[in-house]
Parts: structure tokens; sequence; C-alpha cells
């Protein structure tokens, strides 16, 4: 019986065309309907921790525009939080907690870590039950490398240089926080899995920032963990891996980890991604300005990435997450100029 899930389908390396699409960030401020889900919430850690609400807000760039997916709608900082770092979220600041020293990592304690995030996974049976059989549902998580970042400094940083310093610094303390944040991510995406995610994404946001060493380490070794403990509980769920930044890495960085999908941010040339795609697929990877700019700008970035890598299993996405000052109705000529194609 053929499978009629677009997503899963290019997921397991079949070209469809038009390819499917969904964007990262799909539920979020550019929606007047979530400003006002999220006026309900309190913060926006409530949010995430109220599974009538956090399920509201996933399926309403569902209803709106029909994507191929839904994401879960959390945050990349959760398991921080259920660390108790102290995690909060100020406006025109982002994400803020305590920064984390060795002697706090050799504190850290994981135990009760999914009895915490349970409302997250309670989320997620909802929107299977909800969503057309027909849509796939992702999970996700924060690669360790990013979430240490902001677990070190206590808050982002234009090049990460405190997470950077510390590795350099107290290697030991470091590869130890990683490890952790392996394990606690495997068993997360895995009970994302159980609850009823089709298939995860785990975001590397602060790949970029890394040289080519580093990157092994601190990105391509844990993010490889991570899938391995994923693949043994759950061989049918495929994980789509995305270091943005990584650049001519990407290569190894698929072959090393073992993700069935990699996701391409818009600095990626199209020439290389589509050799990426003789690896399997790839996801990406319009500038998520383009959808800002809309008019020319919007269609020739579209037709550009589907000239070129609309031939292999594609999975139409943006670069990076939609931003807040992008025109829904920007959003909607994407989705249908795509599926026109």
């Amino acid at each position: 019986m053929a499978d009629n899930r677009k997503v899963m389908r290019v997921l397991k390396g079949e070209t469809v065309f038009p390819p499917p699409v969904w964007l990262m960030r799909q539920a979020g401020r550019y929606l007047p309907e979530y400003r006002e889900t999220r006026k309900q919430a309190g913060s926006f850690l409530d949010l995430c921790y109220s599974p009538e609400l956090a399920t509201e807000v996933t399926l309403q760039p569902i209803r709106r525009y029909g994507f191929d997916a839904a994401i879960l709608f959390s945050d990349i900082l959760v398991i921080p939080d259920a660390l108790d770092r102290d995690v909060r979220f100020e406006e025109g600041r982002g994400p803020l907690m305590t920064p984390i020293d060795a002697a706090g990592i050799a504190r850290l304690d994981g135990s009760k870590m999914l009895d915490h995030l349970a409302p997250v996974l309670e989320t997620v049976t909802r929107l299977r039950s909800e969503l057309a059989a027909e849509t796939t549902l992702l999970g996700f998580c924060g690669a360790p490398w990013t979430v240490a970042t902001y677990m070190i400094a206590g808050h982002g940083t234009p090049d990460q240089a405190p997470a950077r310093l510390f590795a350099y610094r107290e290697p030991e303390a470091f590869e130890a926080l990683l490890d952790l944040l392996a394990e606690l991510s495997a068993d997360y995406l895995s009970a994302q899995i159980s609850a009823g995610a089709d298939a995860v994404q785990i975001f590397d946001s602060w790949a970029g920032v890394l040289g080519e060493t580093e990157f092994e380490r601190f990105c391509v070794k844990p993010v490889r963990k991570i899938i391995d403990r994923v693949r043994q509980r759950h061989p049918q769920a495929p994980v789509i891996a995305f270091a943005k930044g990584a650049g001519t890495l990407l290569a190894e960085y698929r072959e090393k980890t073992g993700a069935e999908a990699i996701g391409l941010d818009w600095s990626v040339p199209l020439g290389f991604a589509r050799e990426l795609q003789g690896g399997g697929p790839v996801q990406g990877n319009l500038d998520p300005m383009r959808v800002v700019a809309g008019g020319r700008a919007l269609d020739d970035g579209i037709d550009a990435i589907l000239e070129t890598l609309g031939k292999g299993p594609l999975i139409f996405n943006l670069g990076h997450g939609i931003t807040p000052q992008a025109d829904p109705d920007h959003v909607a000529h994407l989705v249908k100029r795509v599926r026109d194609a």
C-alpha cells in the first residue's frame, strides 16, 4: 500500500514532484491567530507546556496553508528547563538562564526530564489524533552543541564565544555536558516518537561558528550518538539533521551522523545541494527574507530551488525559521507556487 504522507516518502529516498512543503517556525508571530493564542498563555514556556494551546498553535498553519508536515510547537531549551536551569524568555532579549560552570555540569540530574516534559508529549499525542493521516507529524530537539551554548553563556551571543572558550578551557566538563545532552535528547526524541511523531528533526542552529575539528567533536559526534540511540528504539522513524552554517562539511555530516535527510540553510549553493542529493534527501533552503520581500524575489528563489533540486528527493522549506515580519499572504503564495510547479 502506497504511503500518502509525502514527507515520509521523501525521507525514505523517493522523489516526489511537486515536493512536499513545510516551513521552520511555521507556527509563530507572523500569524495573527498565533499572537492571539500567545496572549492567552501568559509566558512563552507556559504556551509550550500547555497541551491544549500548544496543539492549537501547531495546527493553525496547517489549517491556513495545508502544509505537508506539522512540527510540534515547543522550544529547543525545554531540556535545560527540565534540568532546573531557570530558563526564561524576555521580550527583546530572547532566552535567558543562569550560566553554568564545570561544577554545575557535574551536578546536573536528568532523571526526571521526561516527567517534566510530559505536557509536551501529551501535545504530540493530541496532534497525531487531530492531524489528517497524510500530514506528517515532526518532533524535534536542539542539538547538544547549540543547547550547550545557551547553557554556558546564559543567553545567545553573536558567535557563541563563551561556549567555544569554555570548551577549550574545560574540555572534560564540556564533553560531559554534550554527552548528557545527547543521552537526554535521544530519550526525548524517542518519547516523542512513542507519543505519535512520524519523524524528528535535530536543530544545530550554531554549527556554523565552529572550526573543522570542533565541528567533528561538538556537532557530528553528539548527533551521531542521538541518532544511533533513537534508531535502536525506533528504526522506522527518519531523522532530519539541520546544521546551520556547516557549508561544505554537510557532506561528511550526513555520512557520519547517519541522518536520513539534511537540512540546508540559505547560504548553501544550489549546485552543492544537488551533489548532496546524491547521498539522500535534502530539505530547504529558501532565504526567509525572500518571504518577507515577496514578489519577484520570492518567485525567483522558489523557482531556482525547484529547478535545481526538484529532480531529486526534496522537502521544500526555508533555510531557517520564518520571521515575525513575514506577510501571511506571501506564505500562501509560496505554497501555491511550489504546488503548481
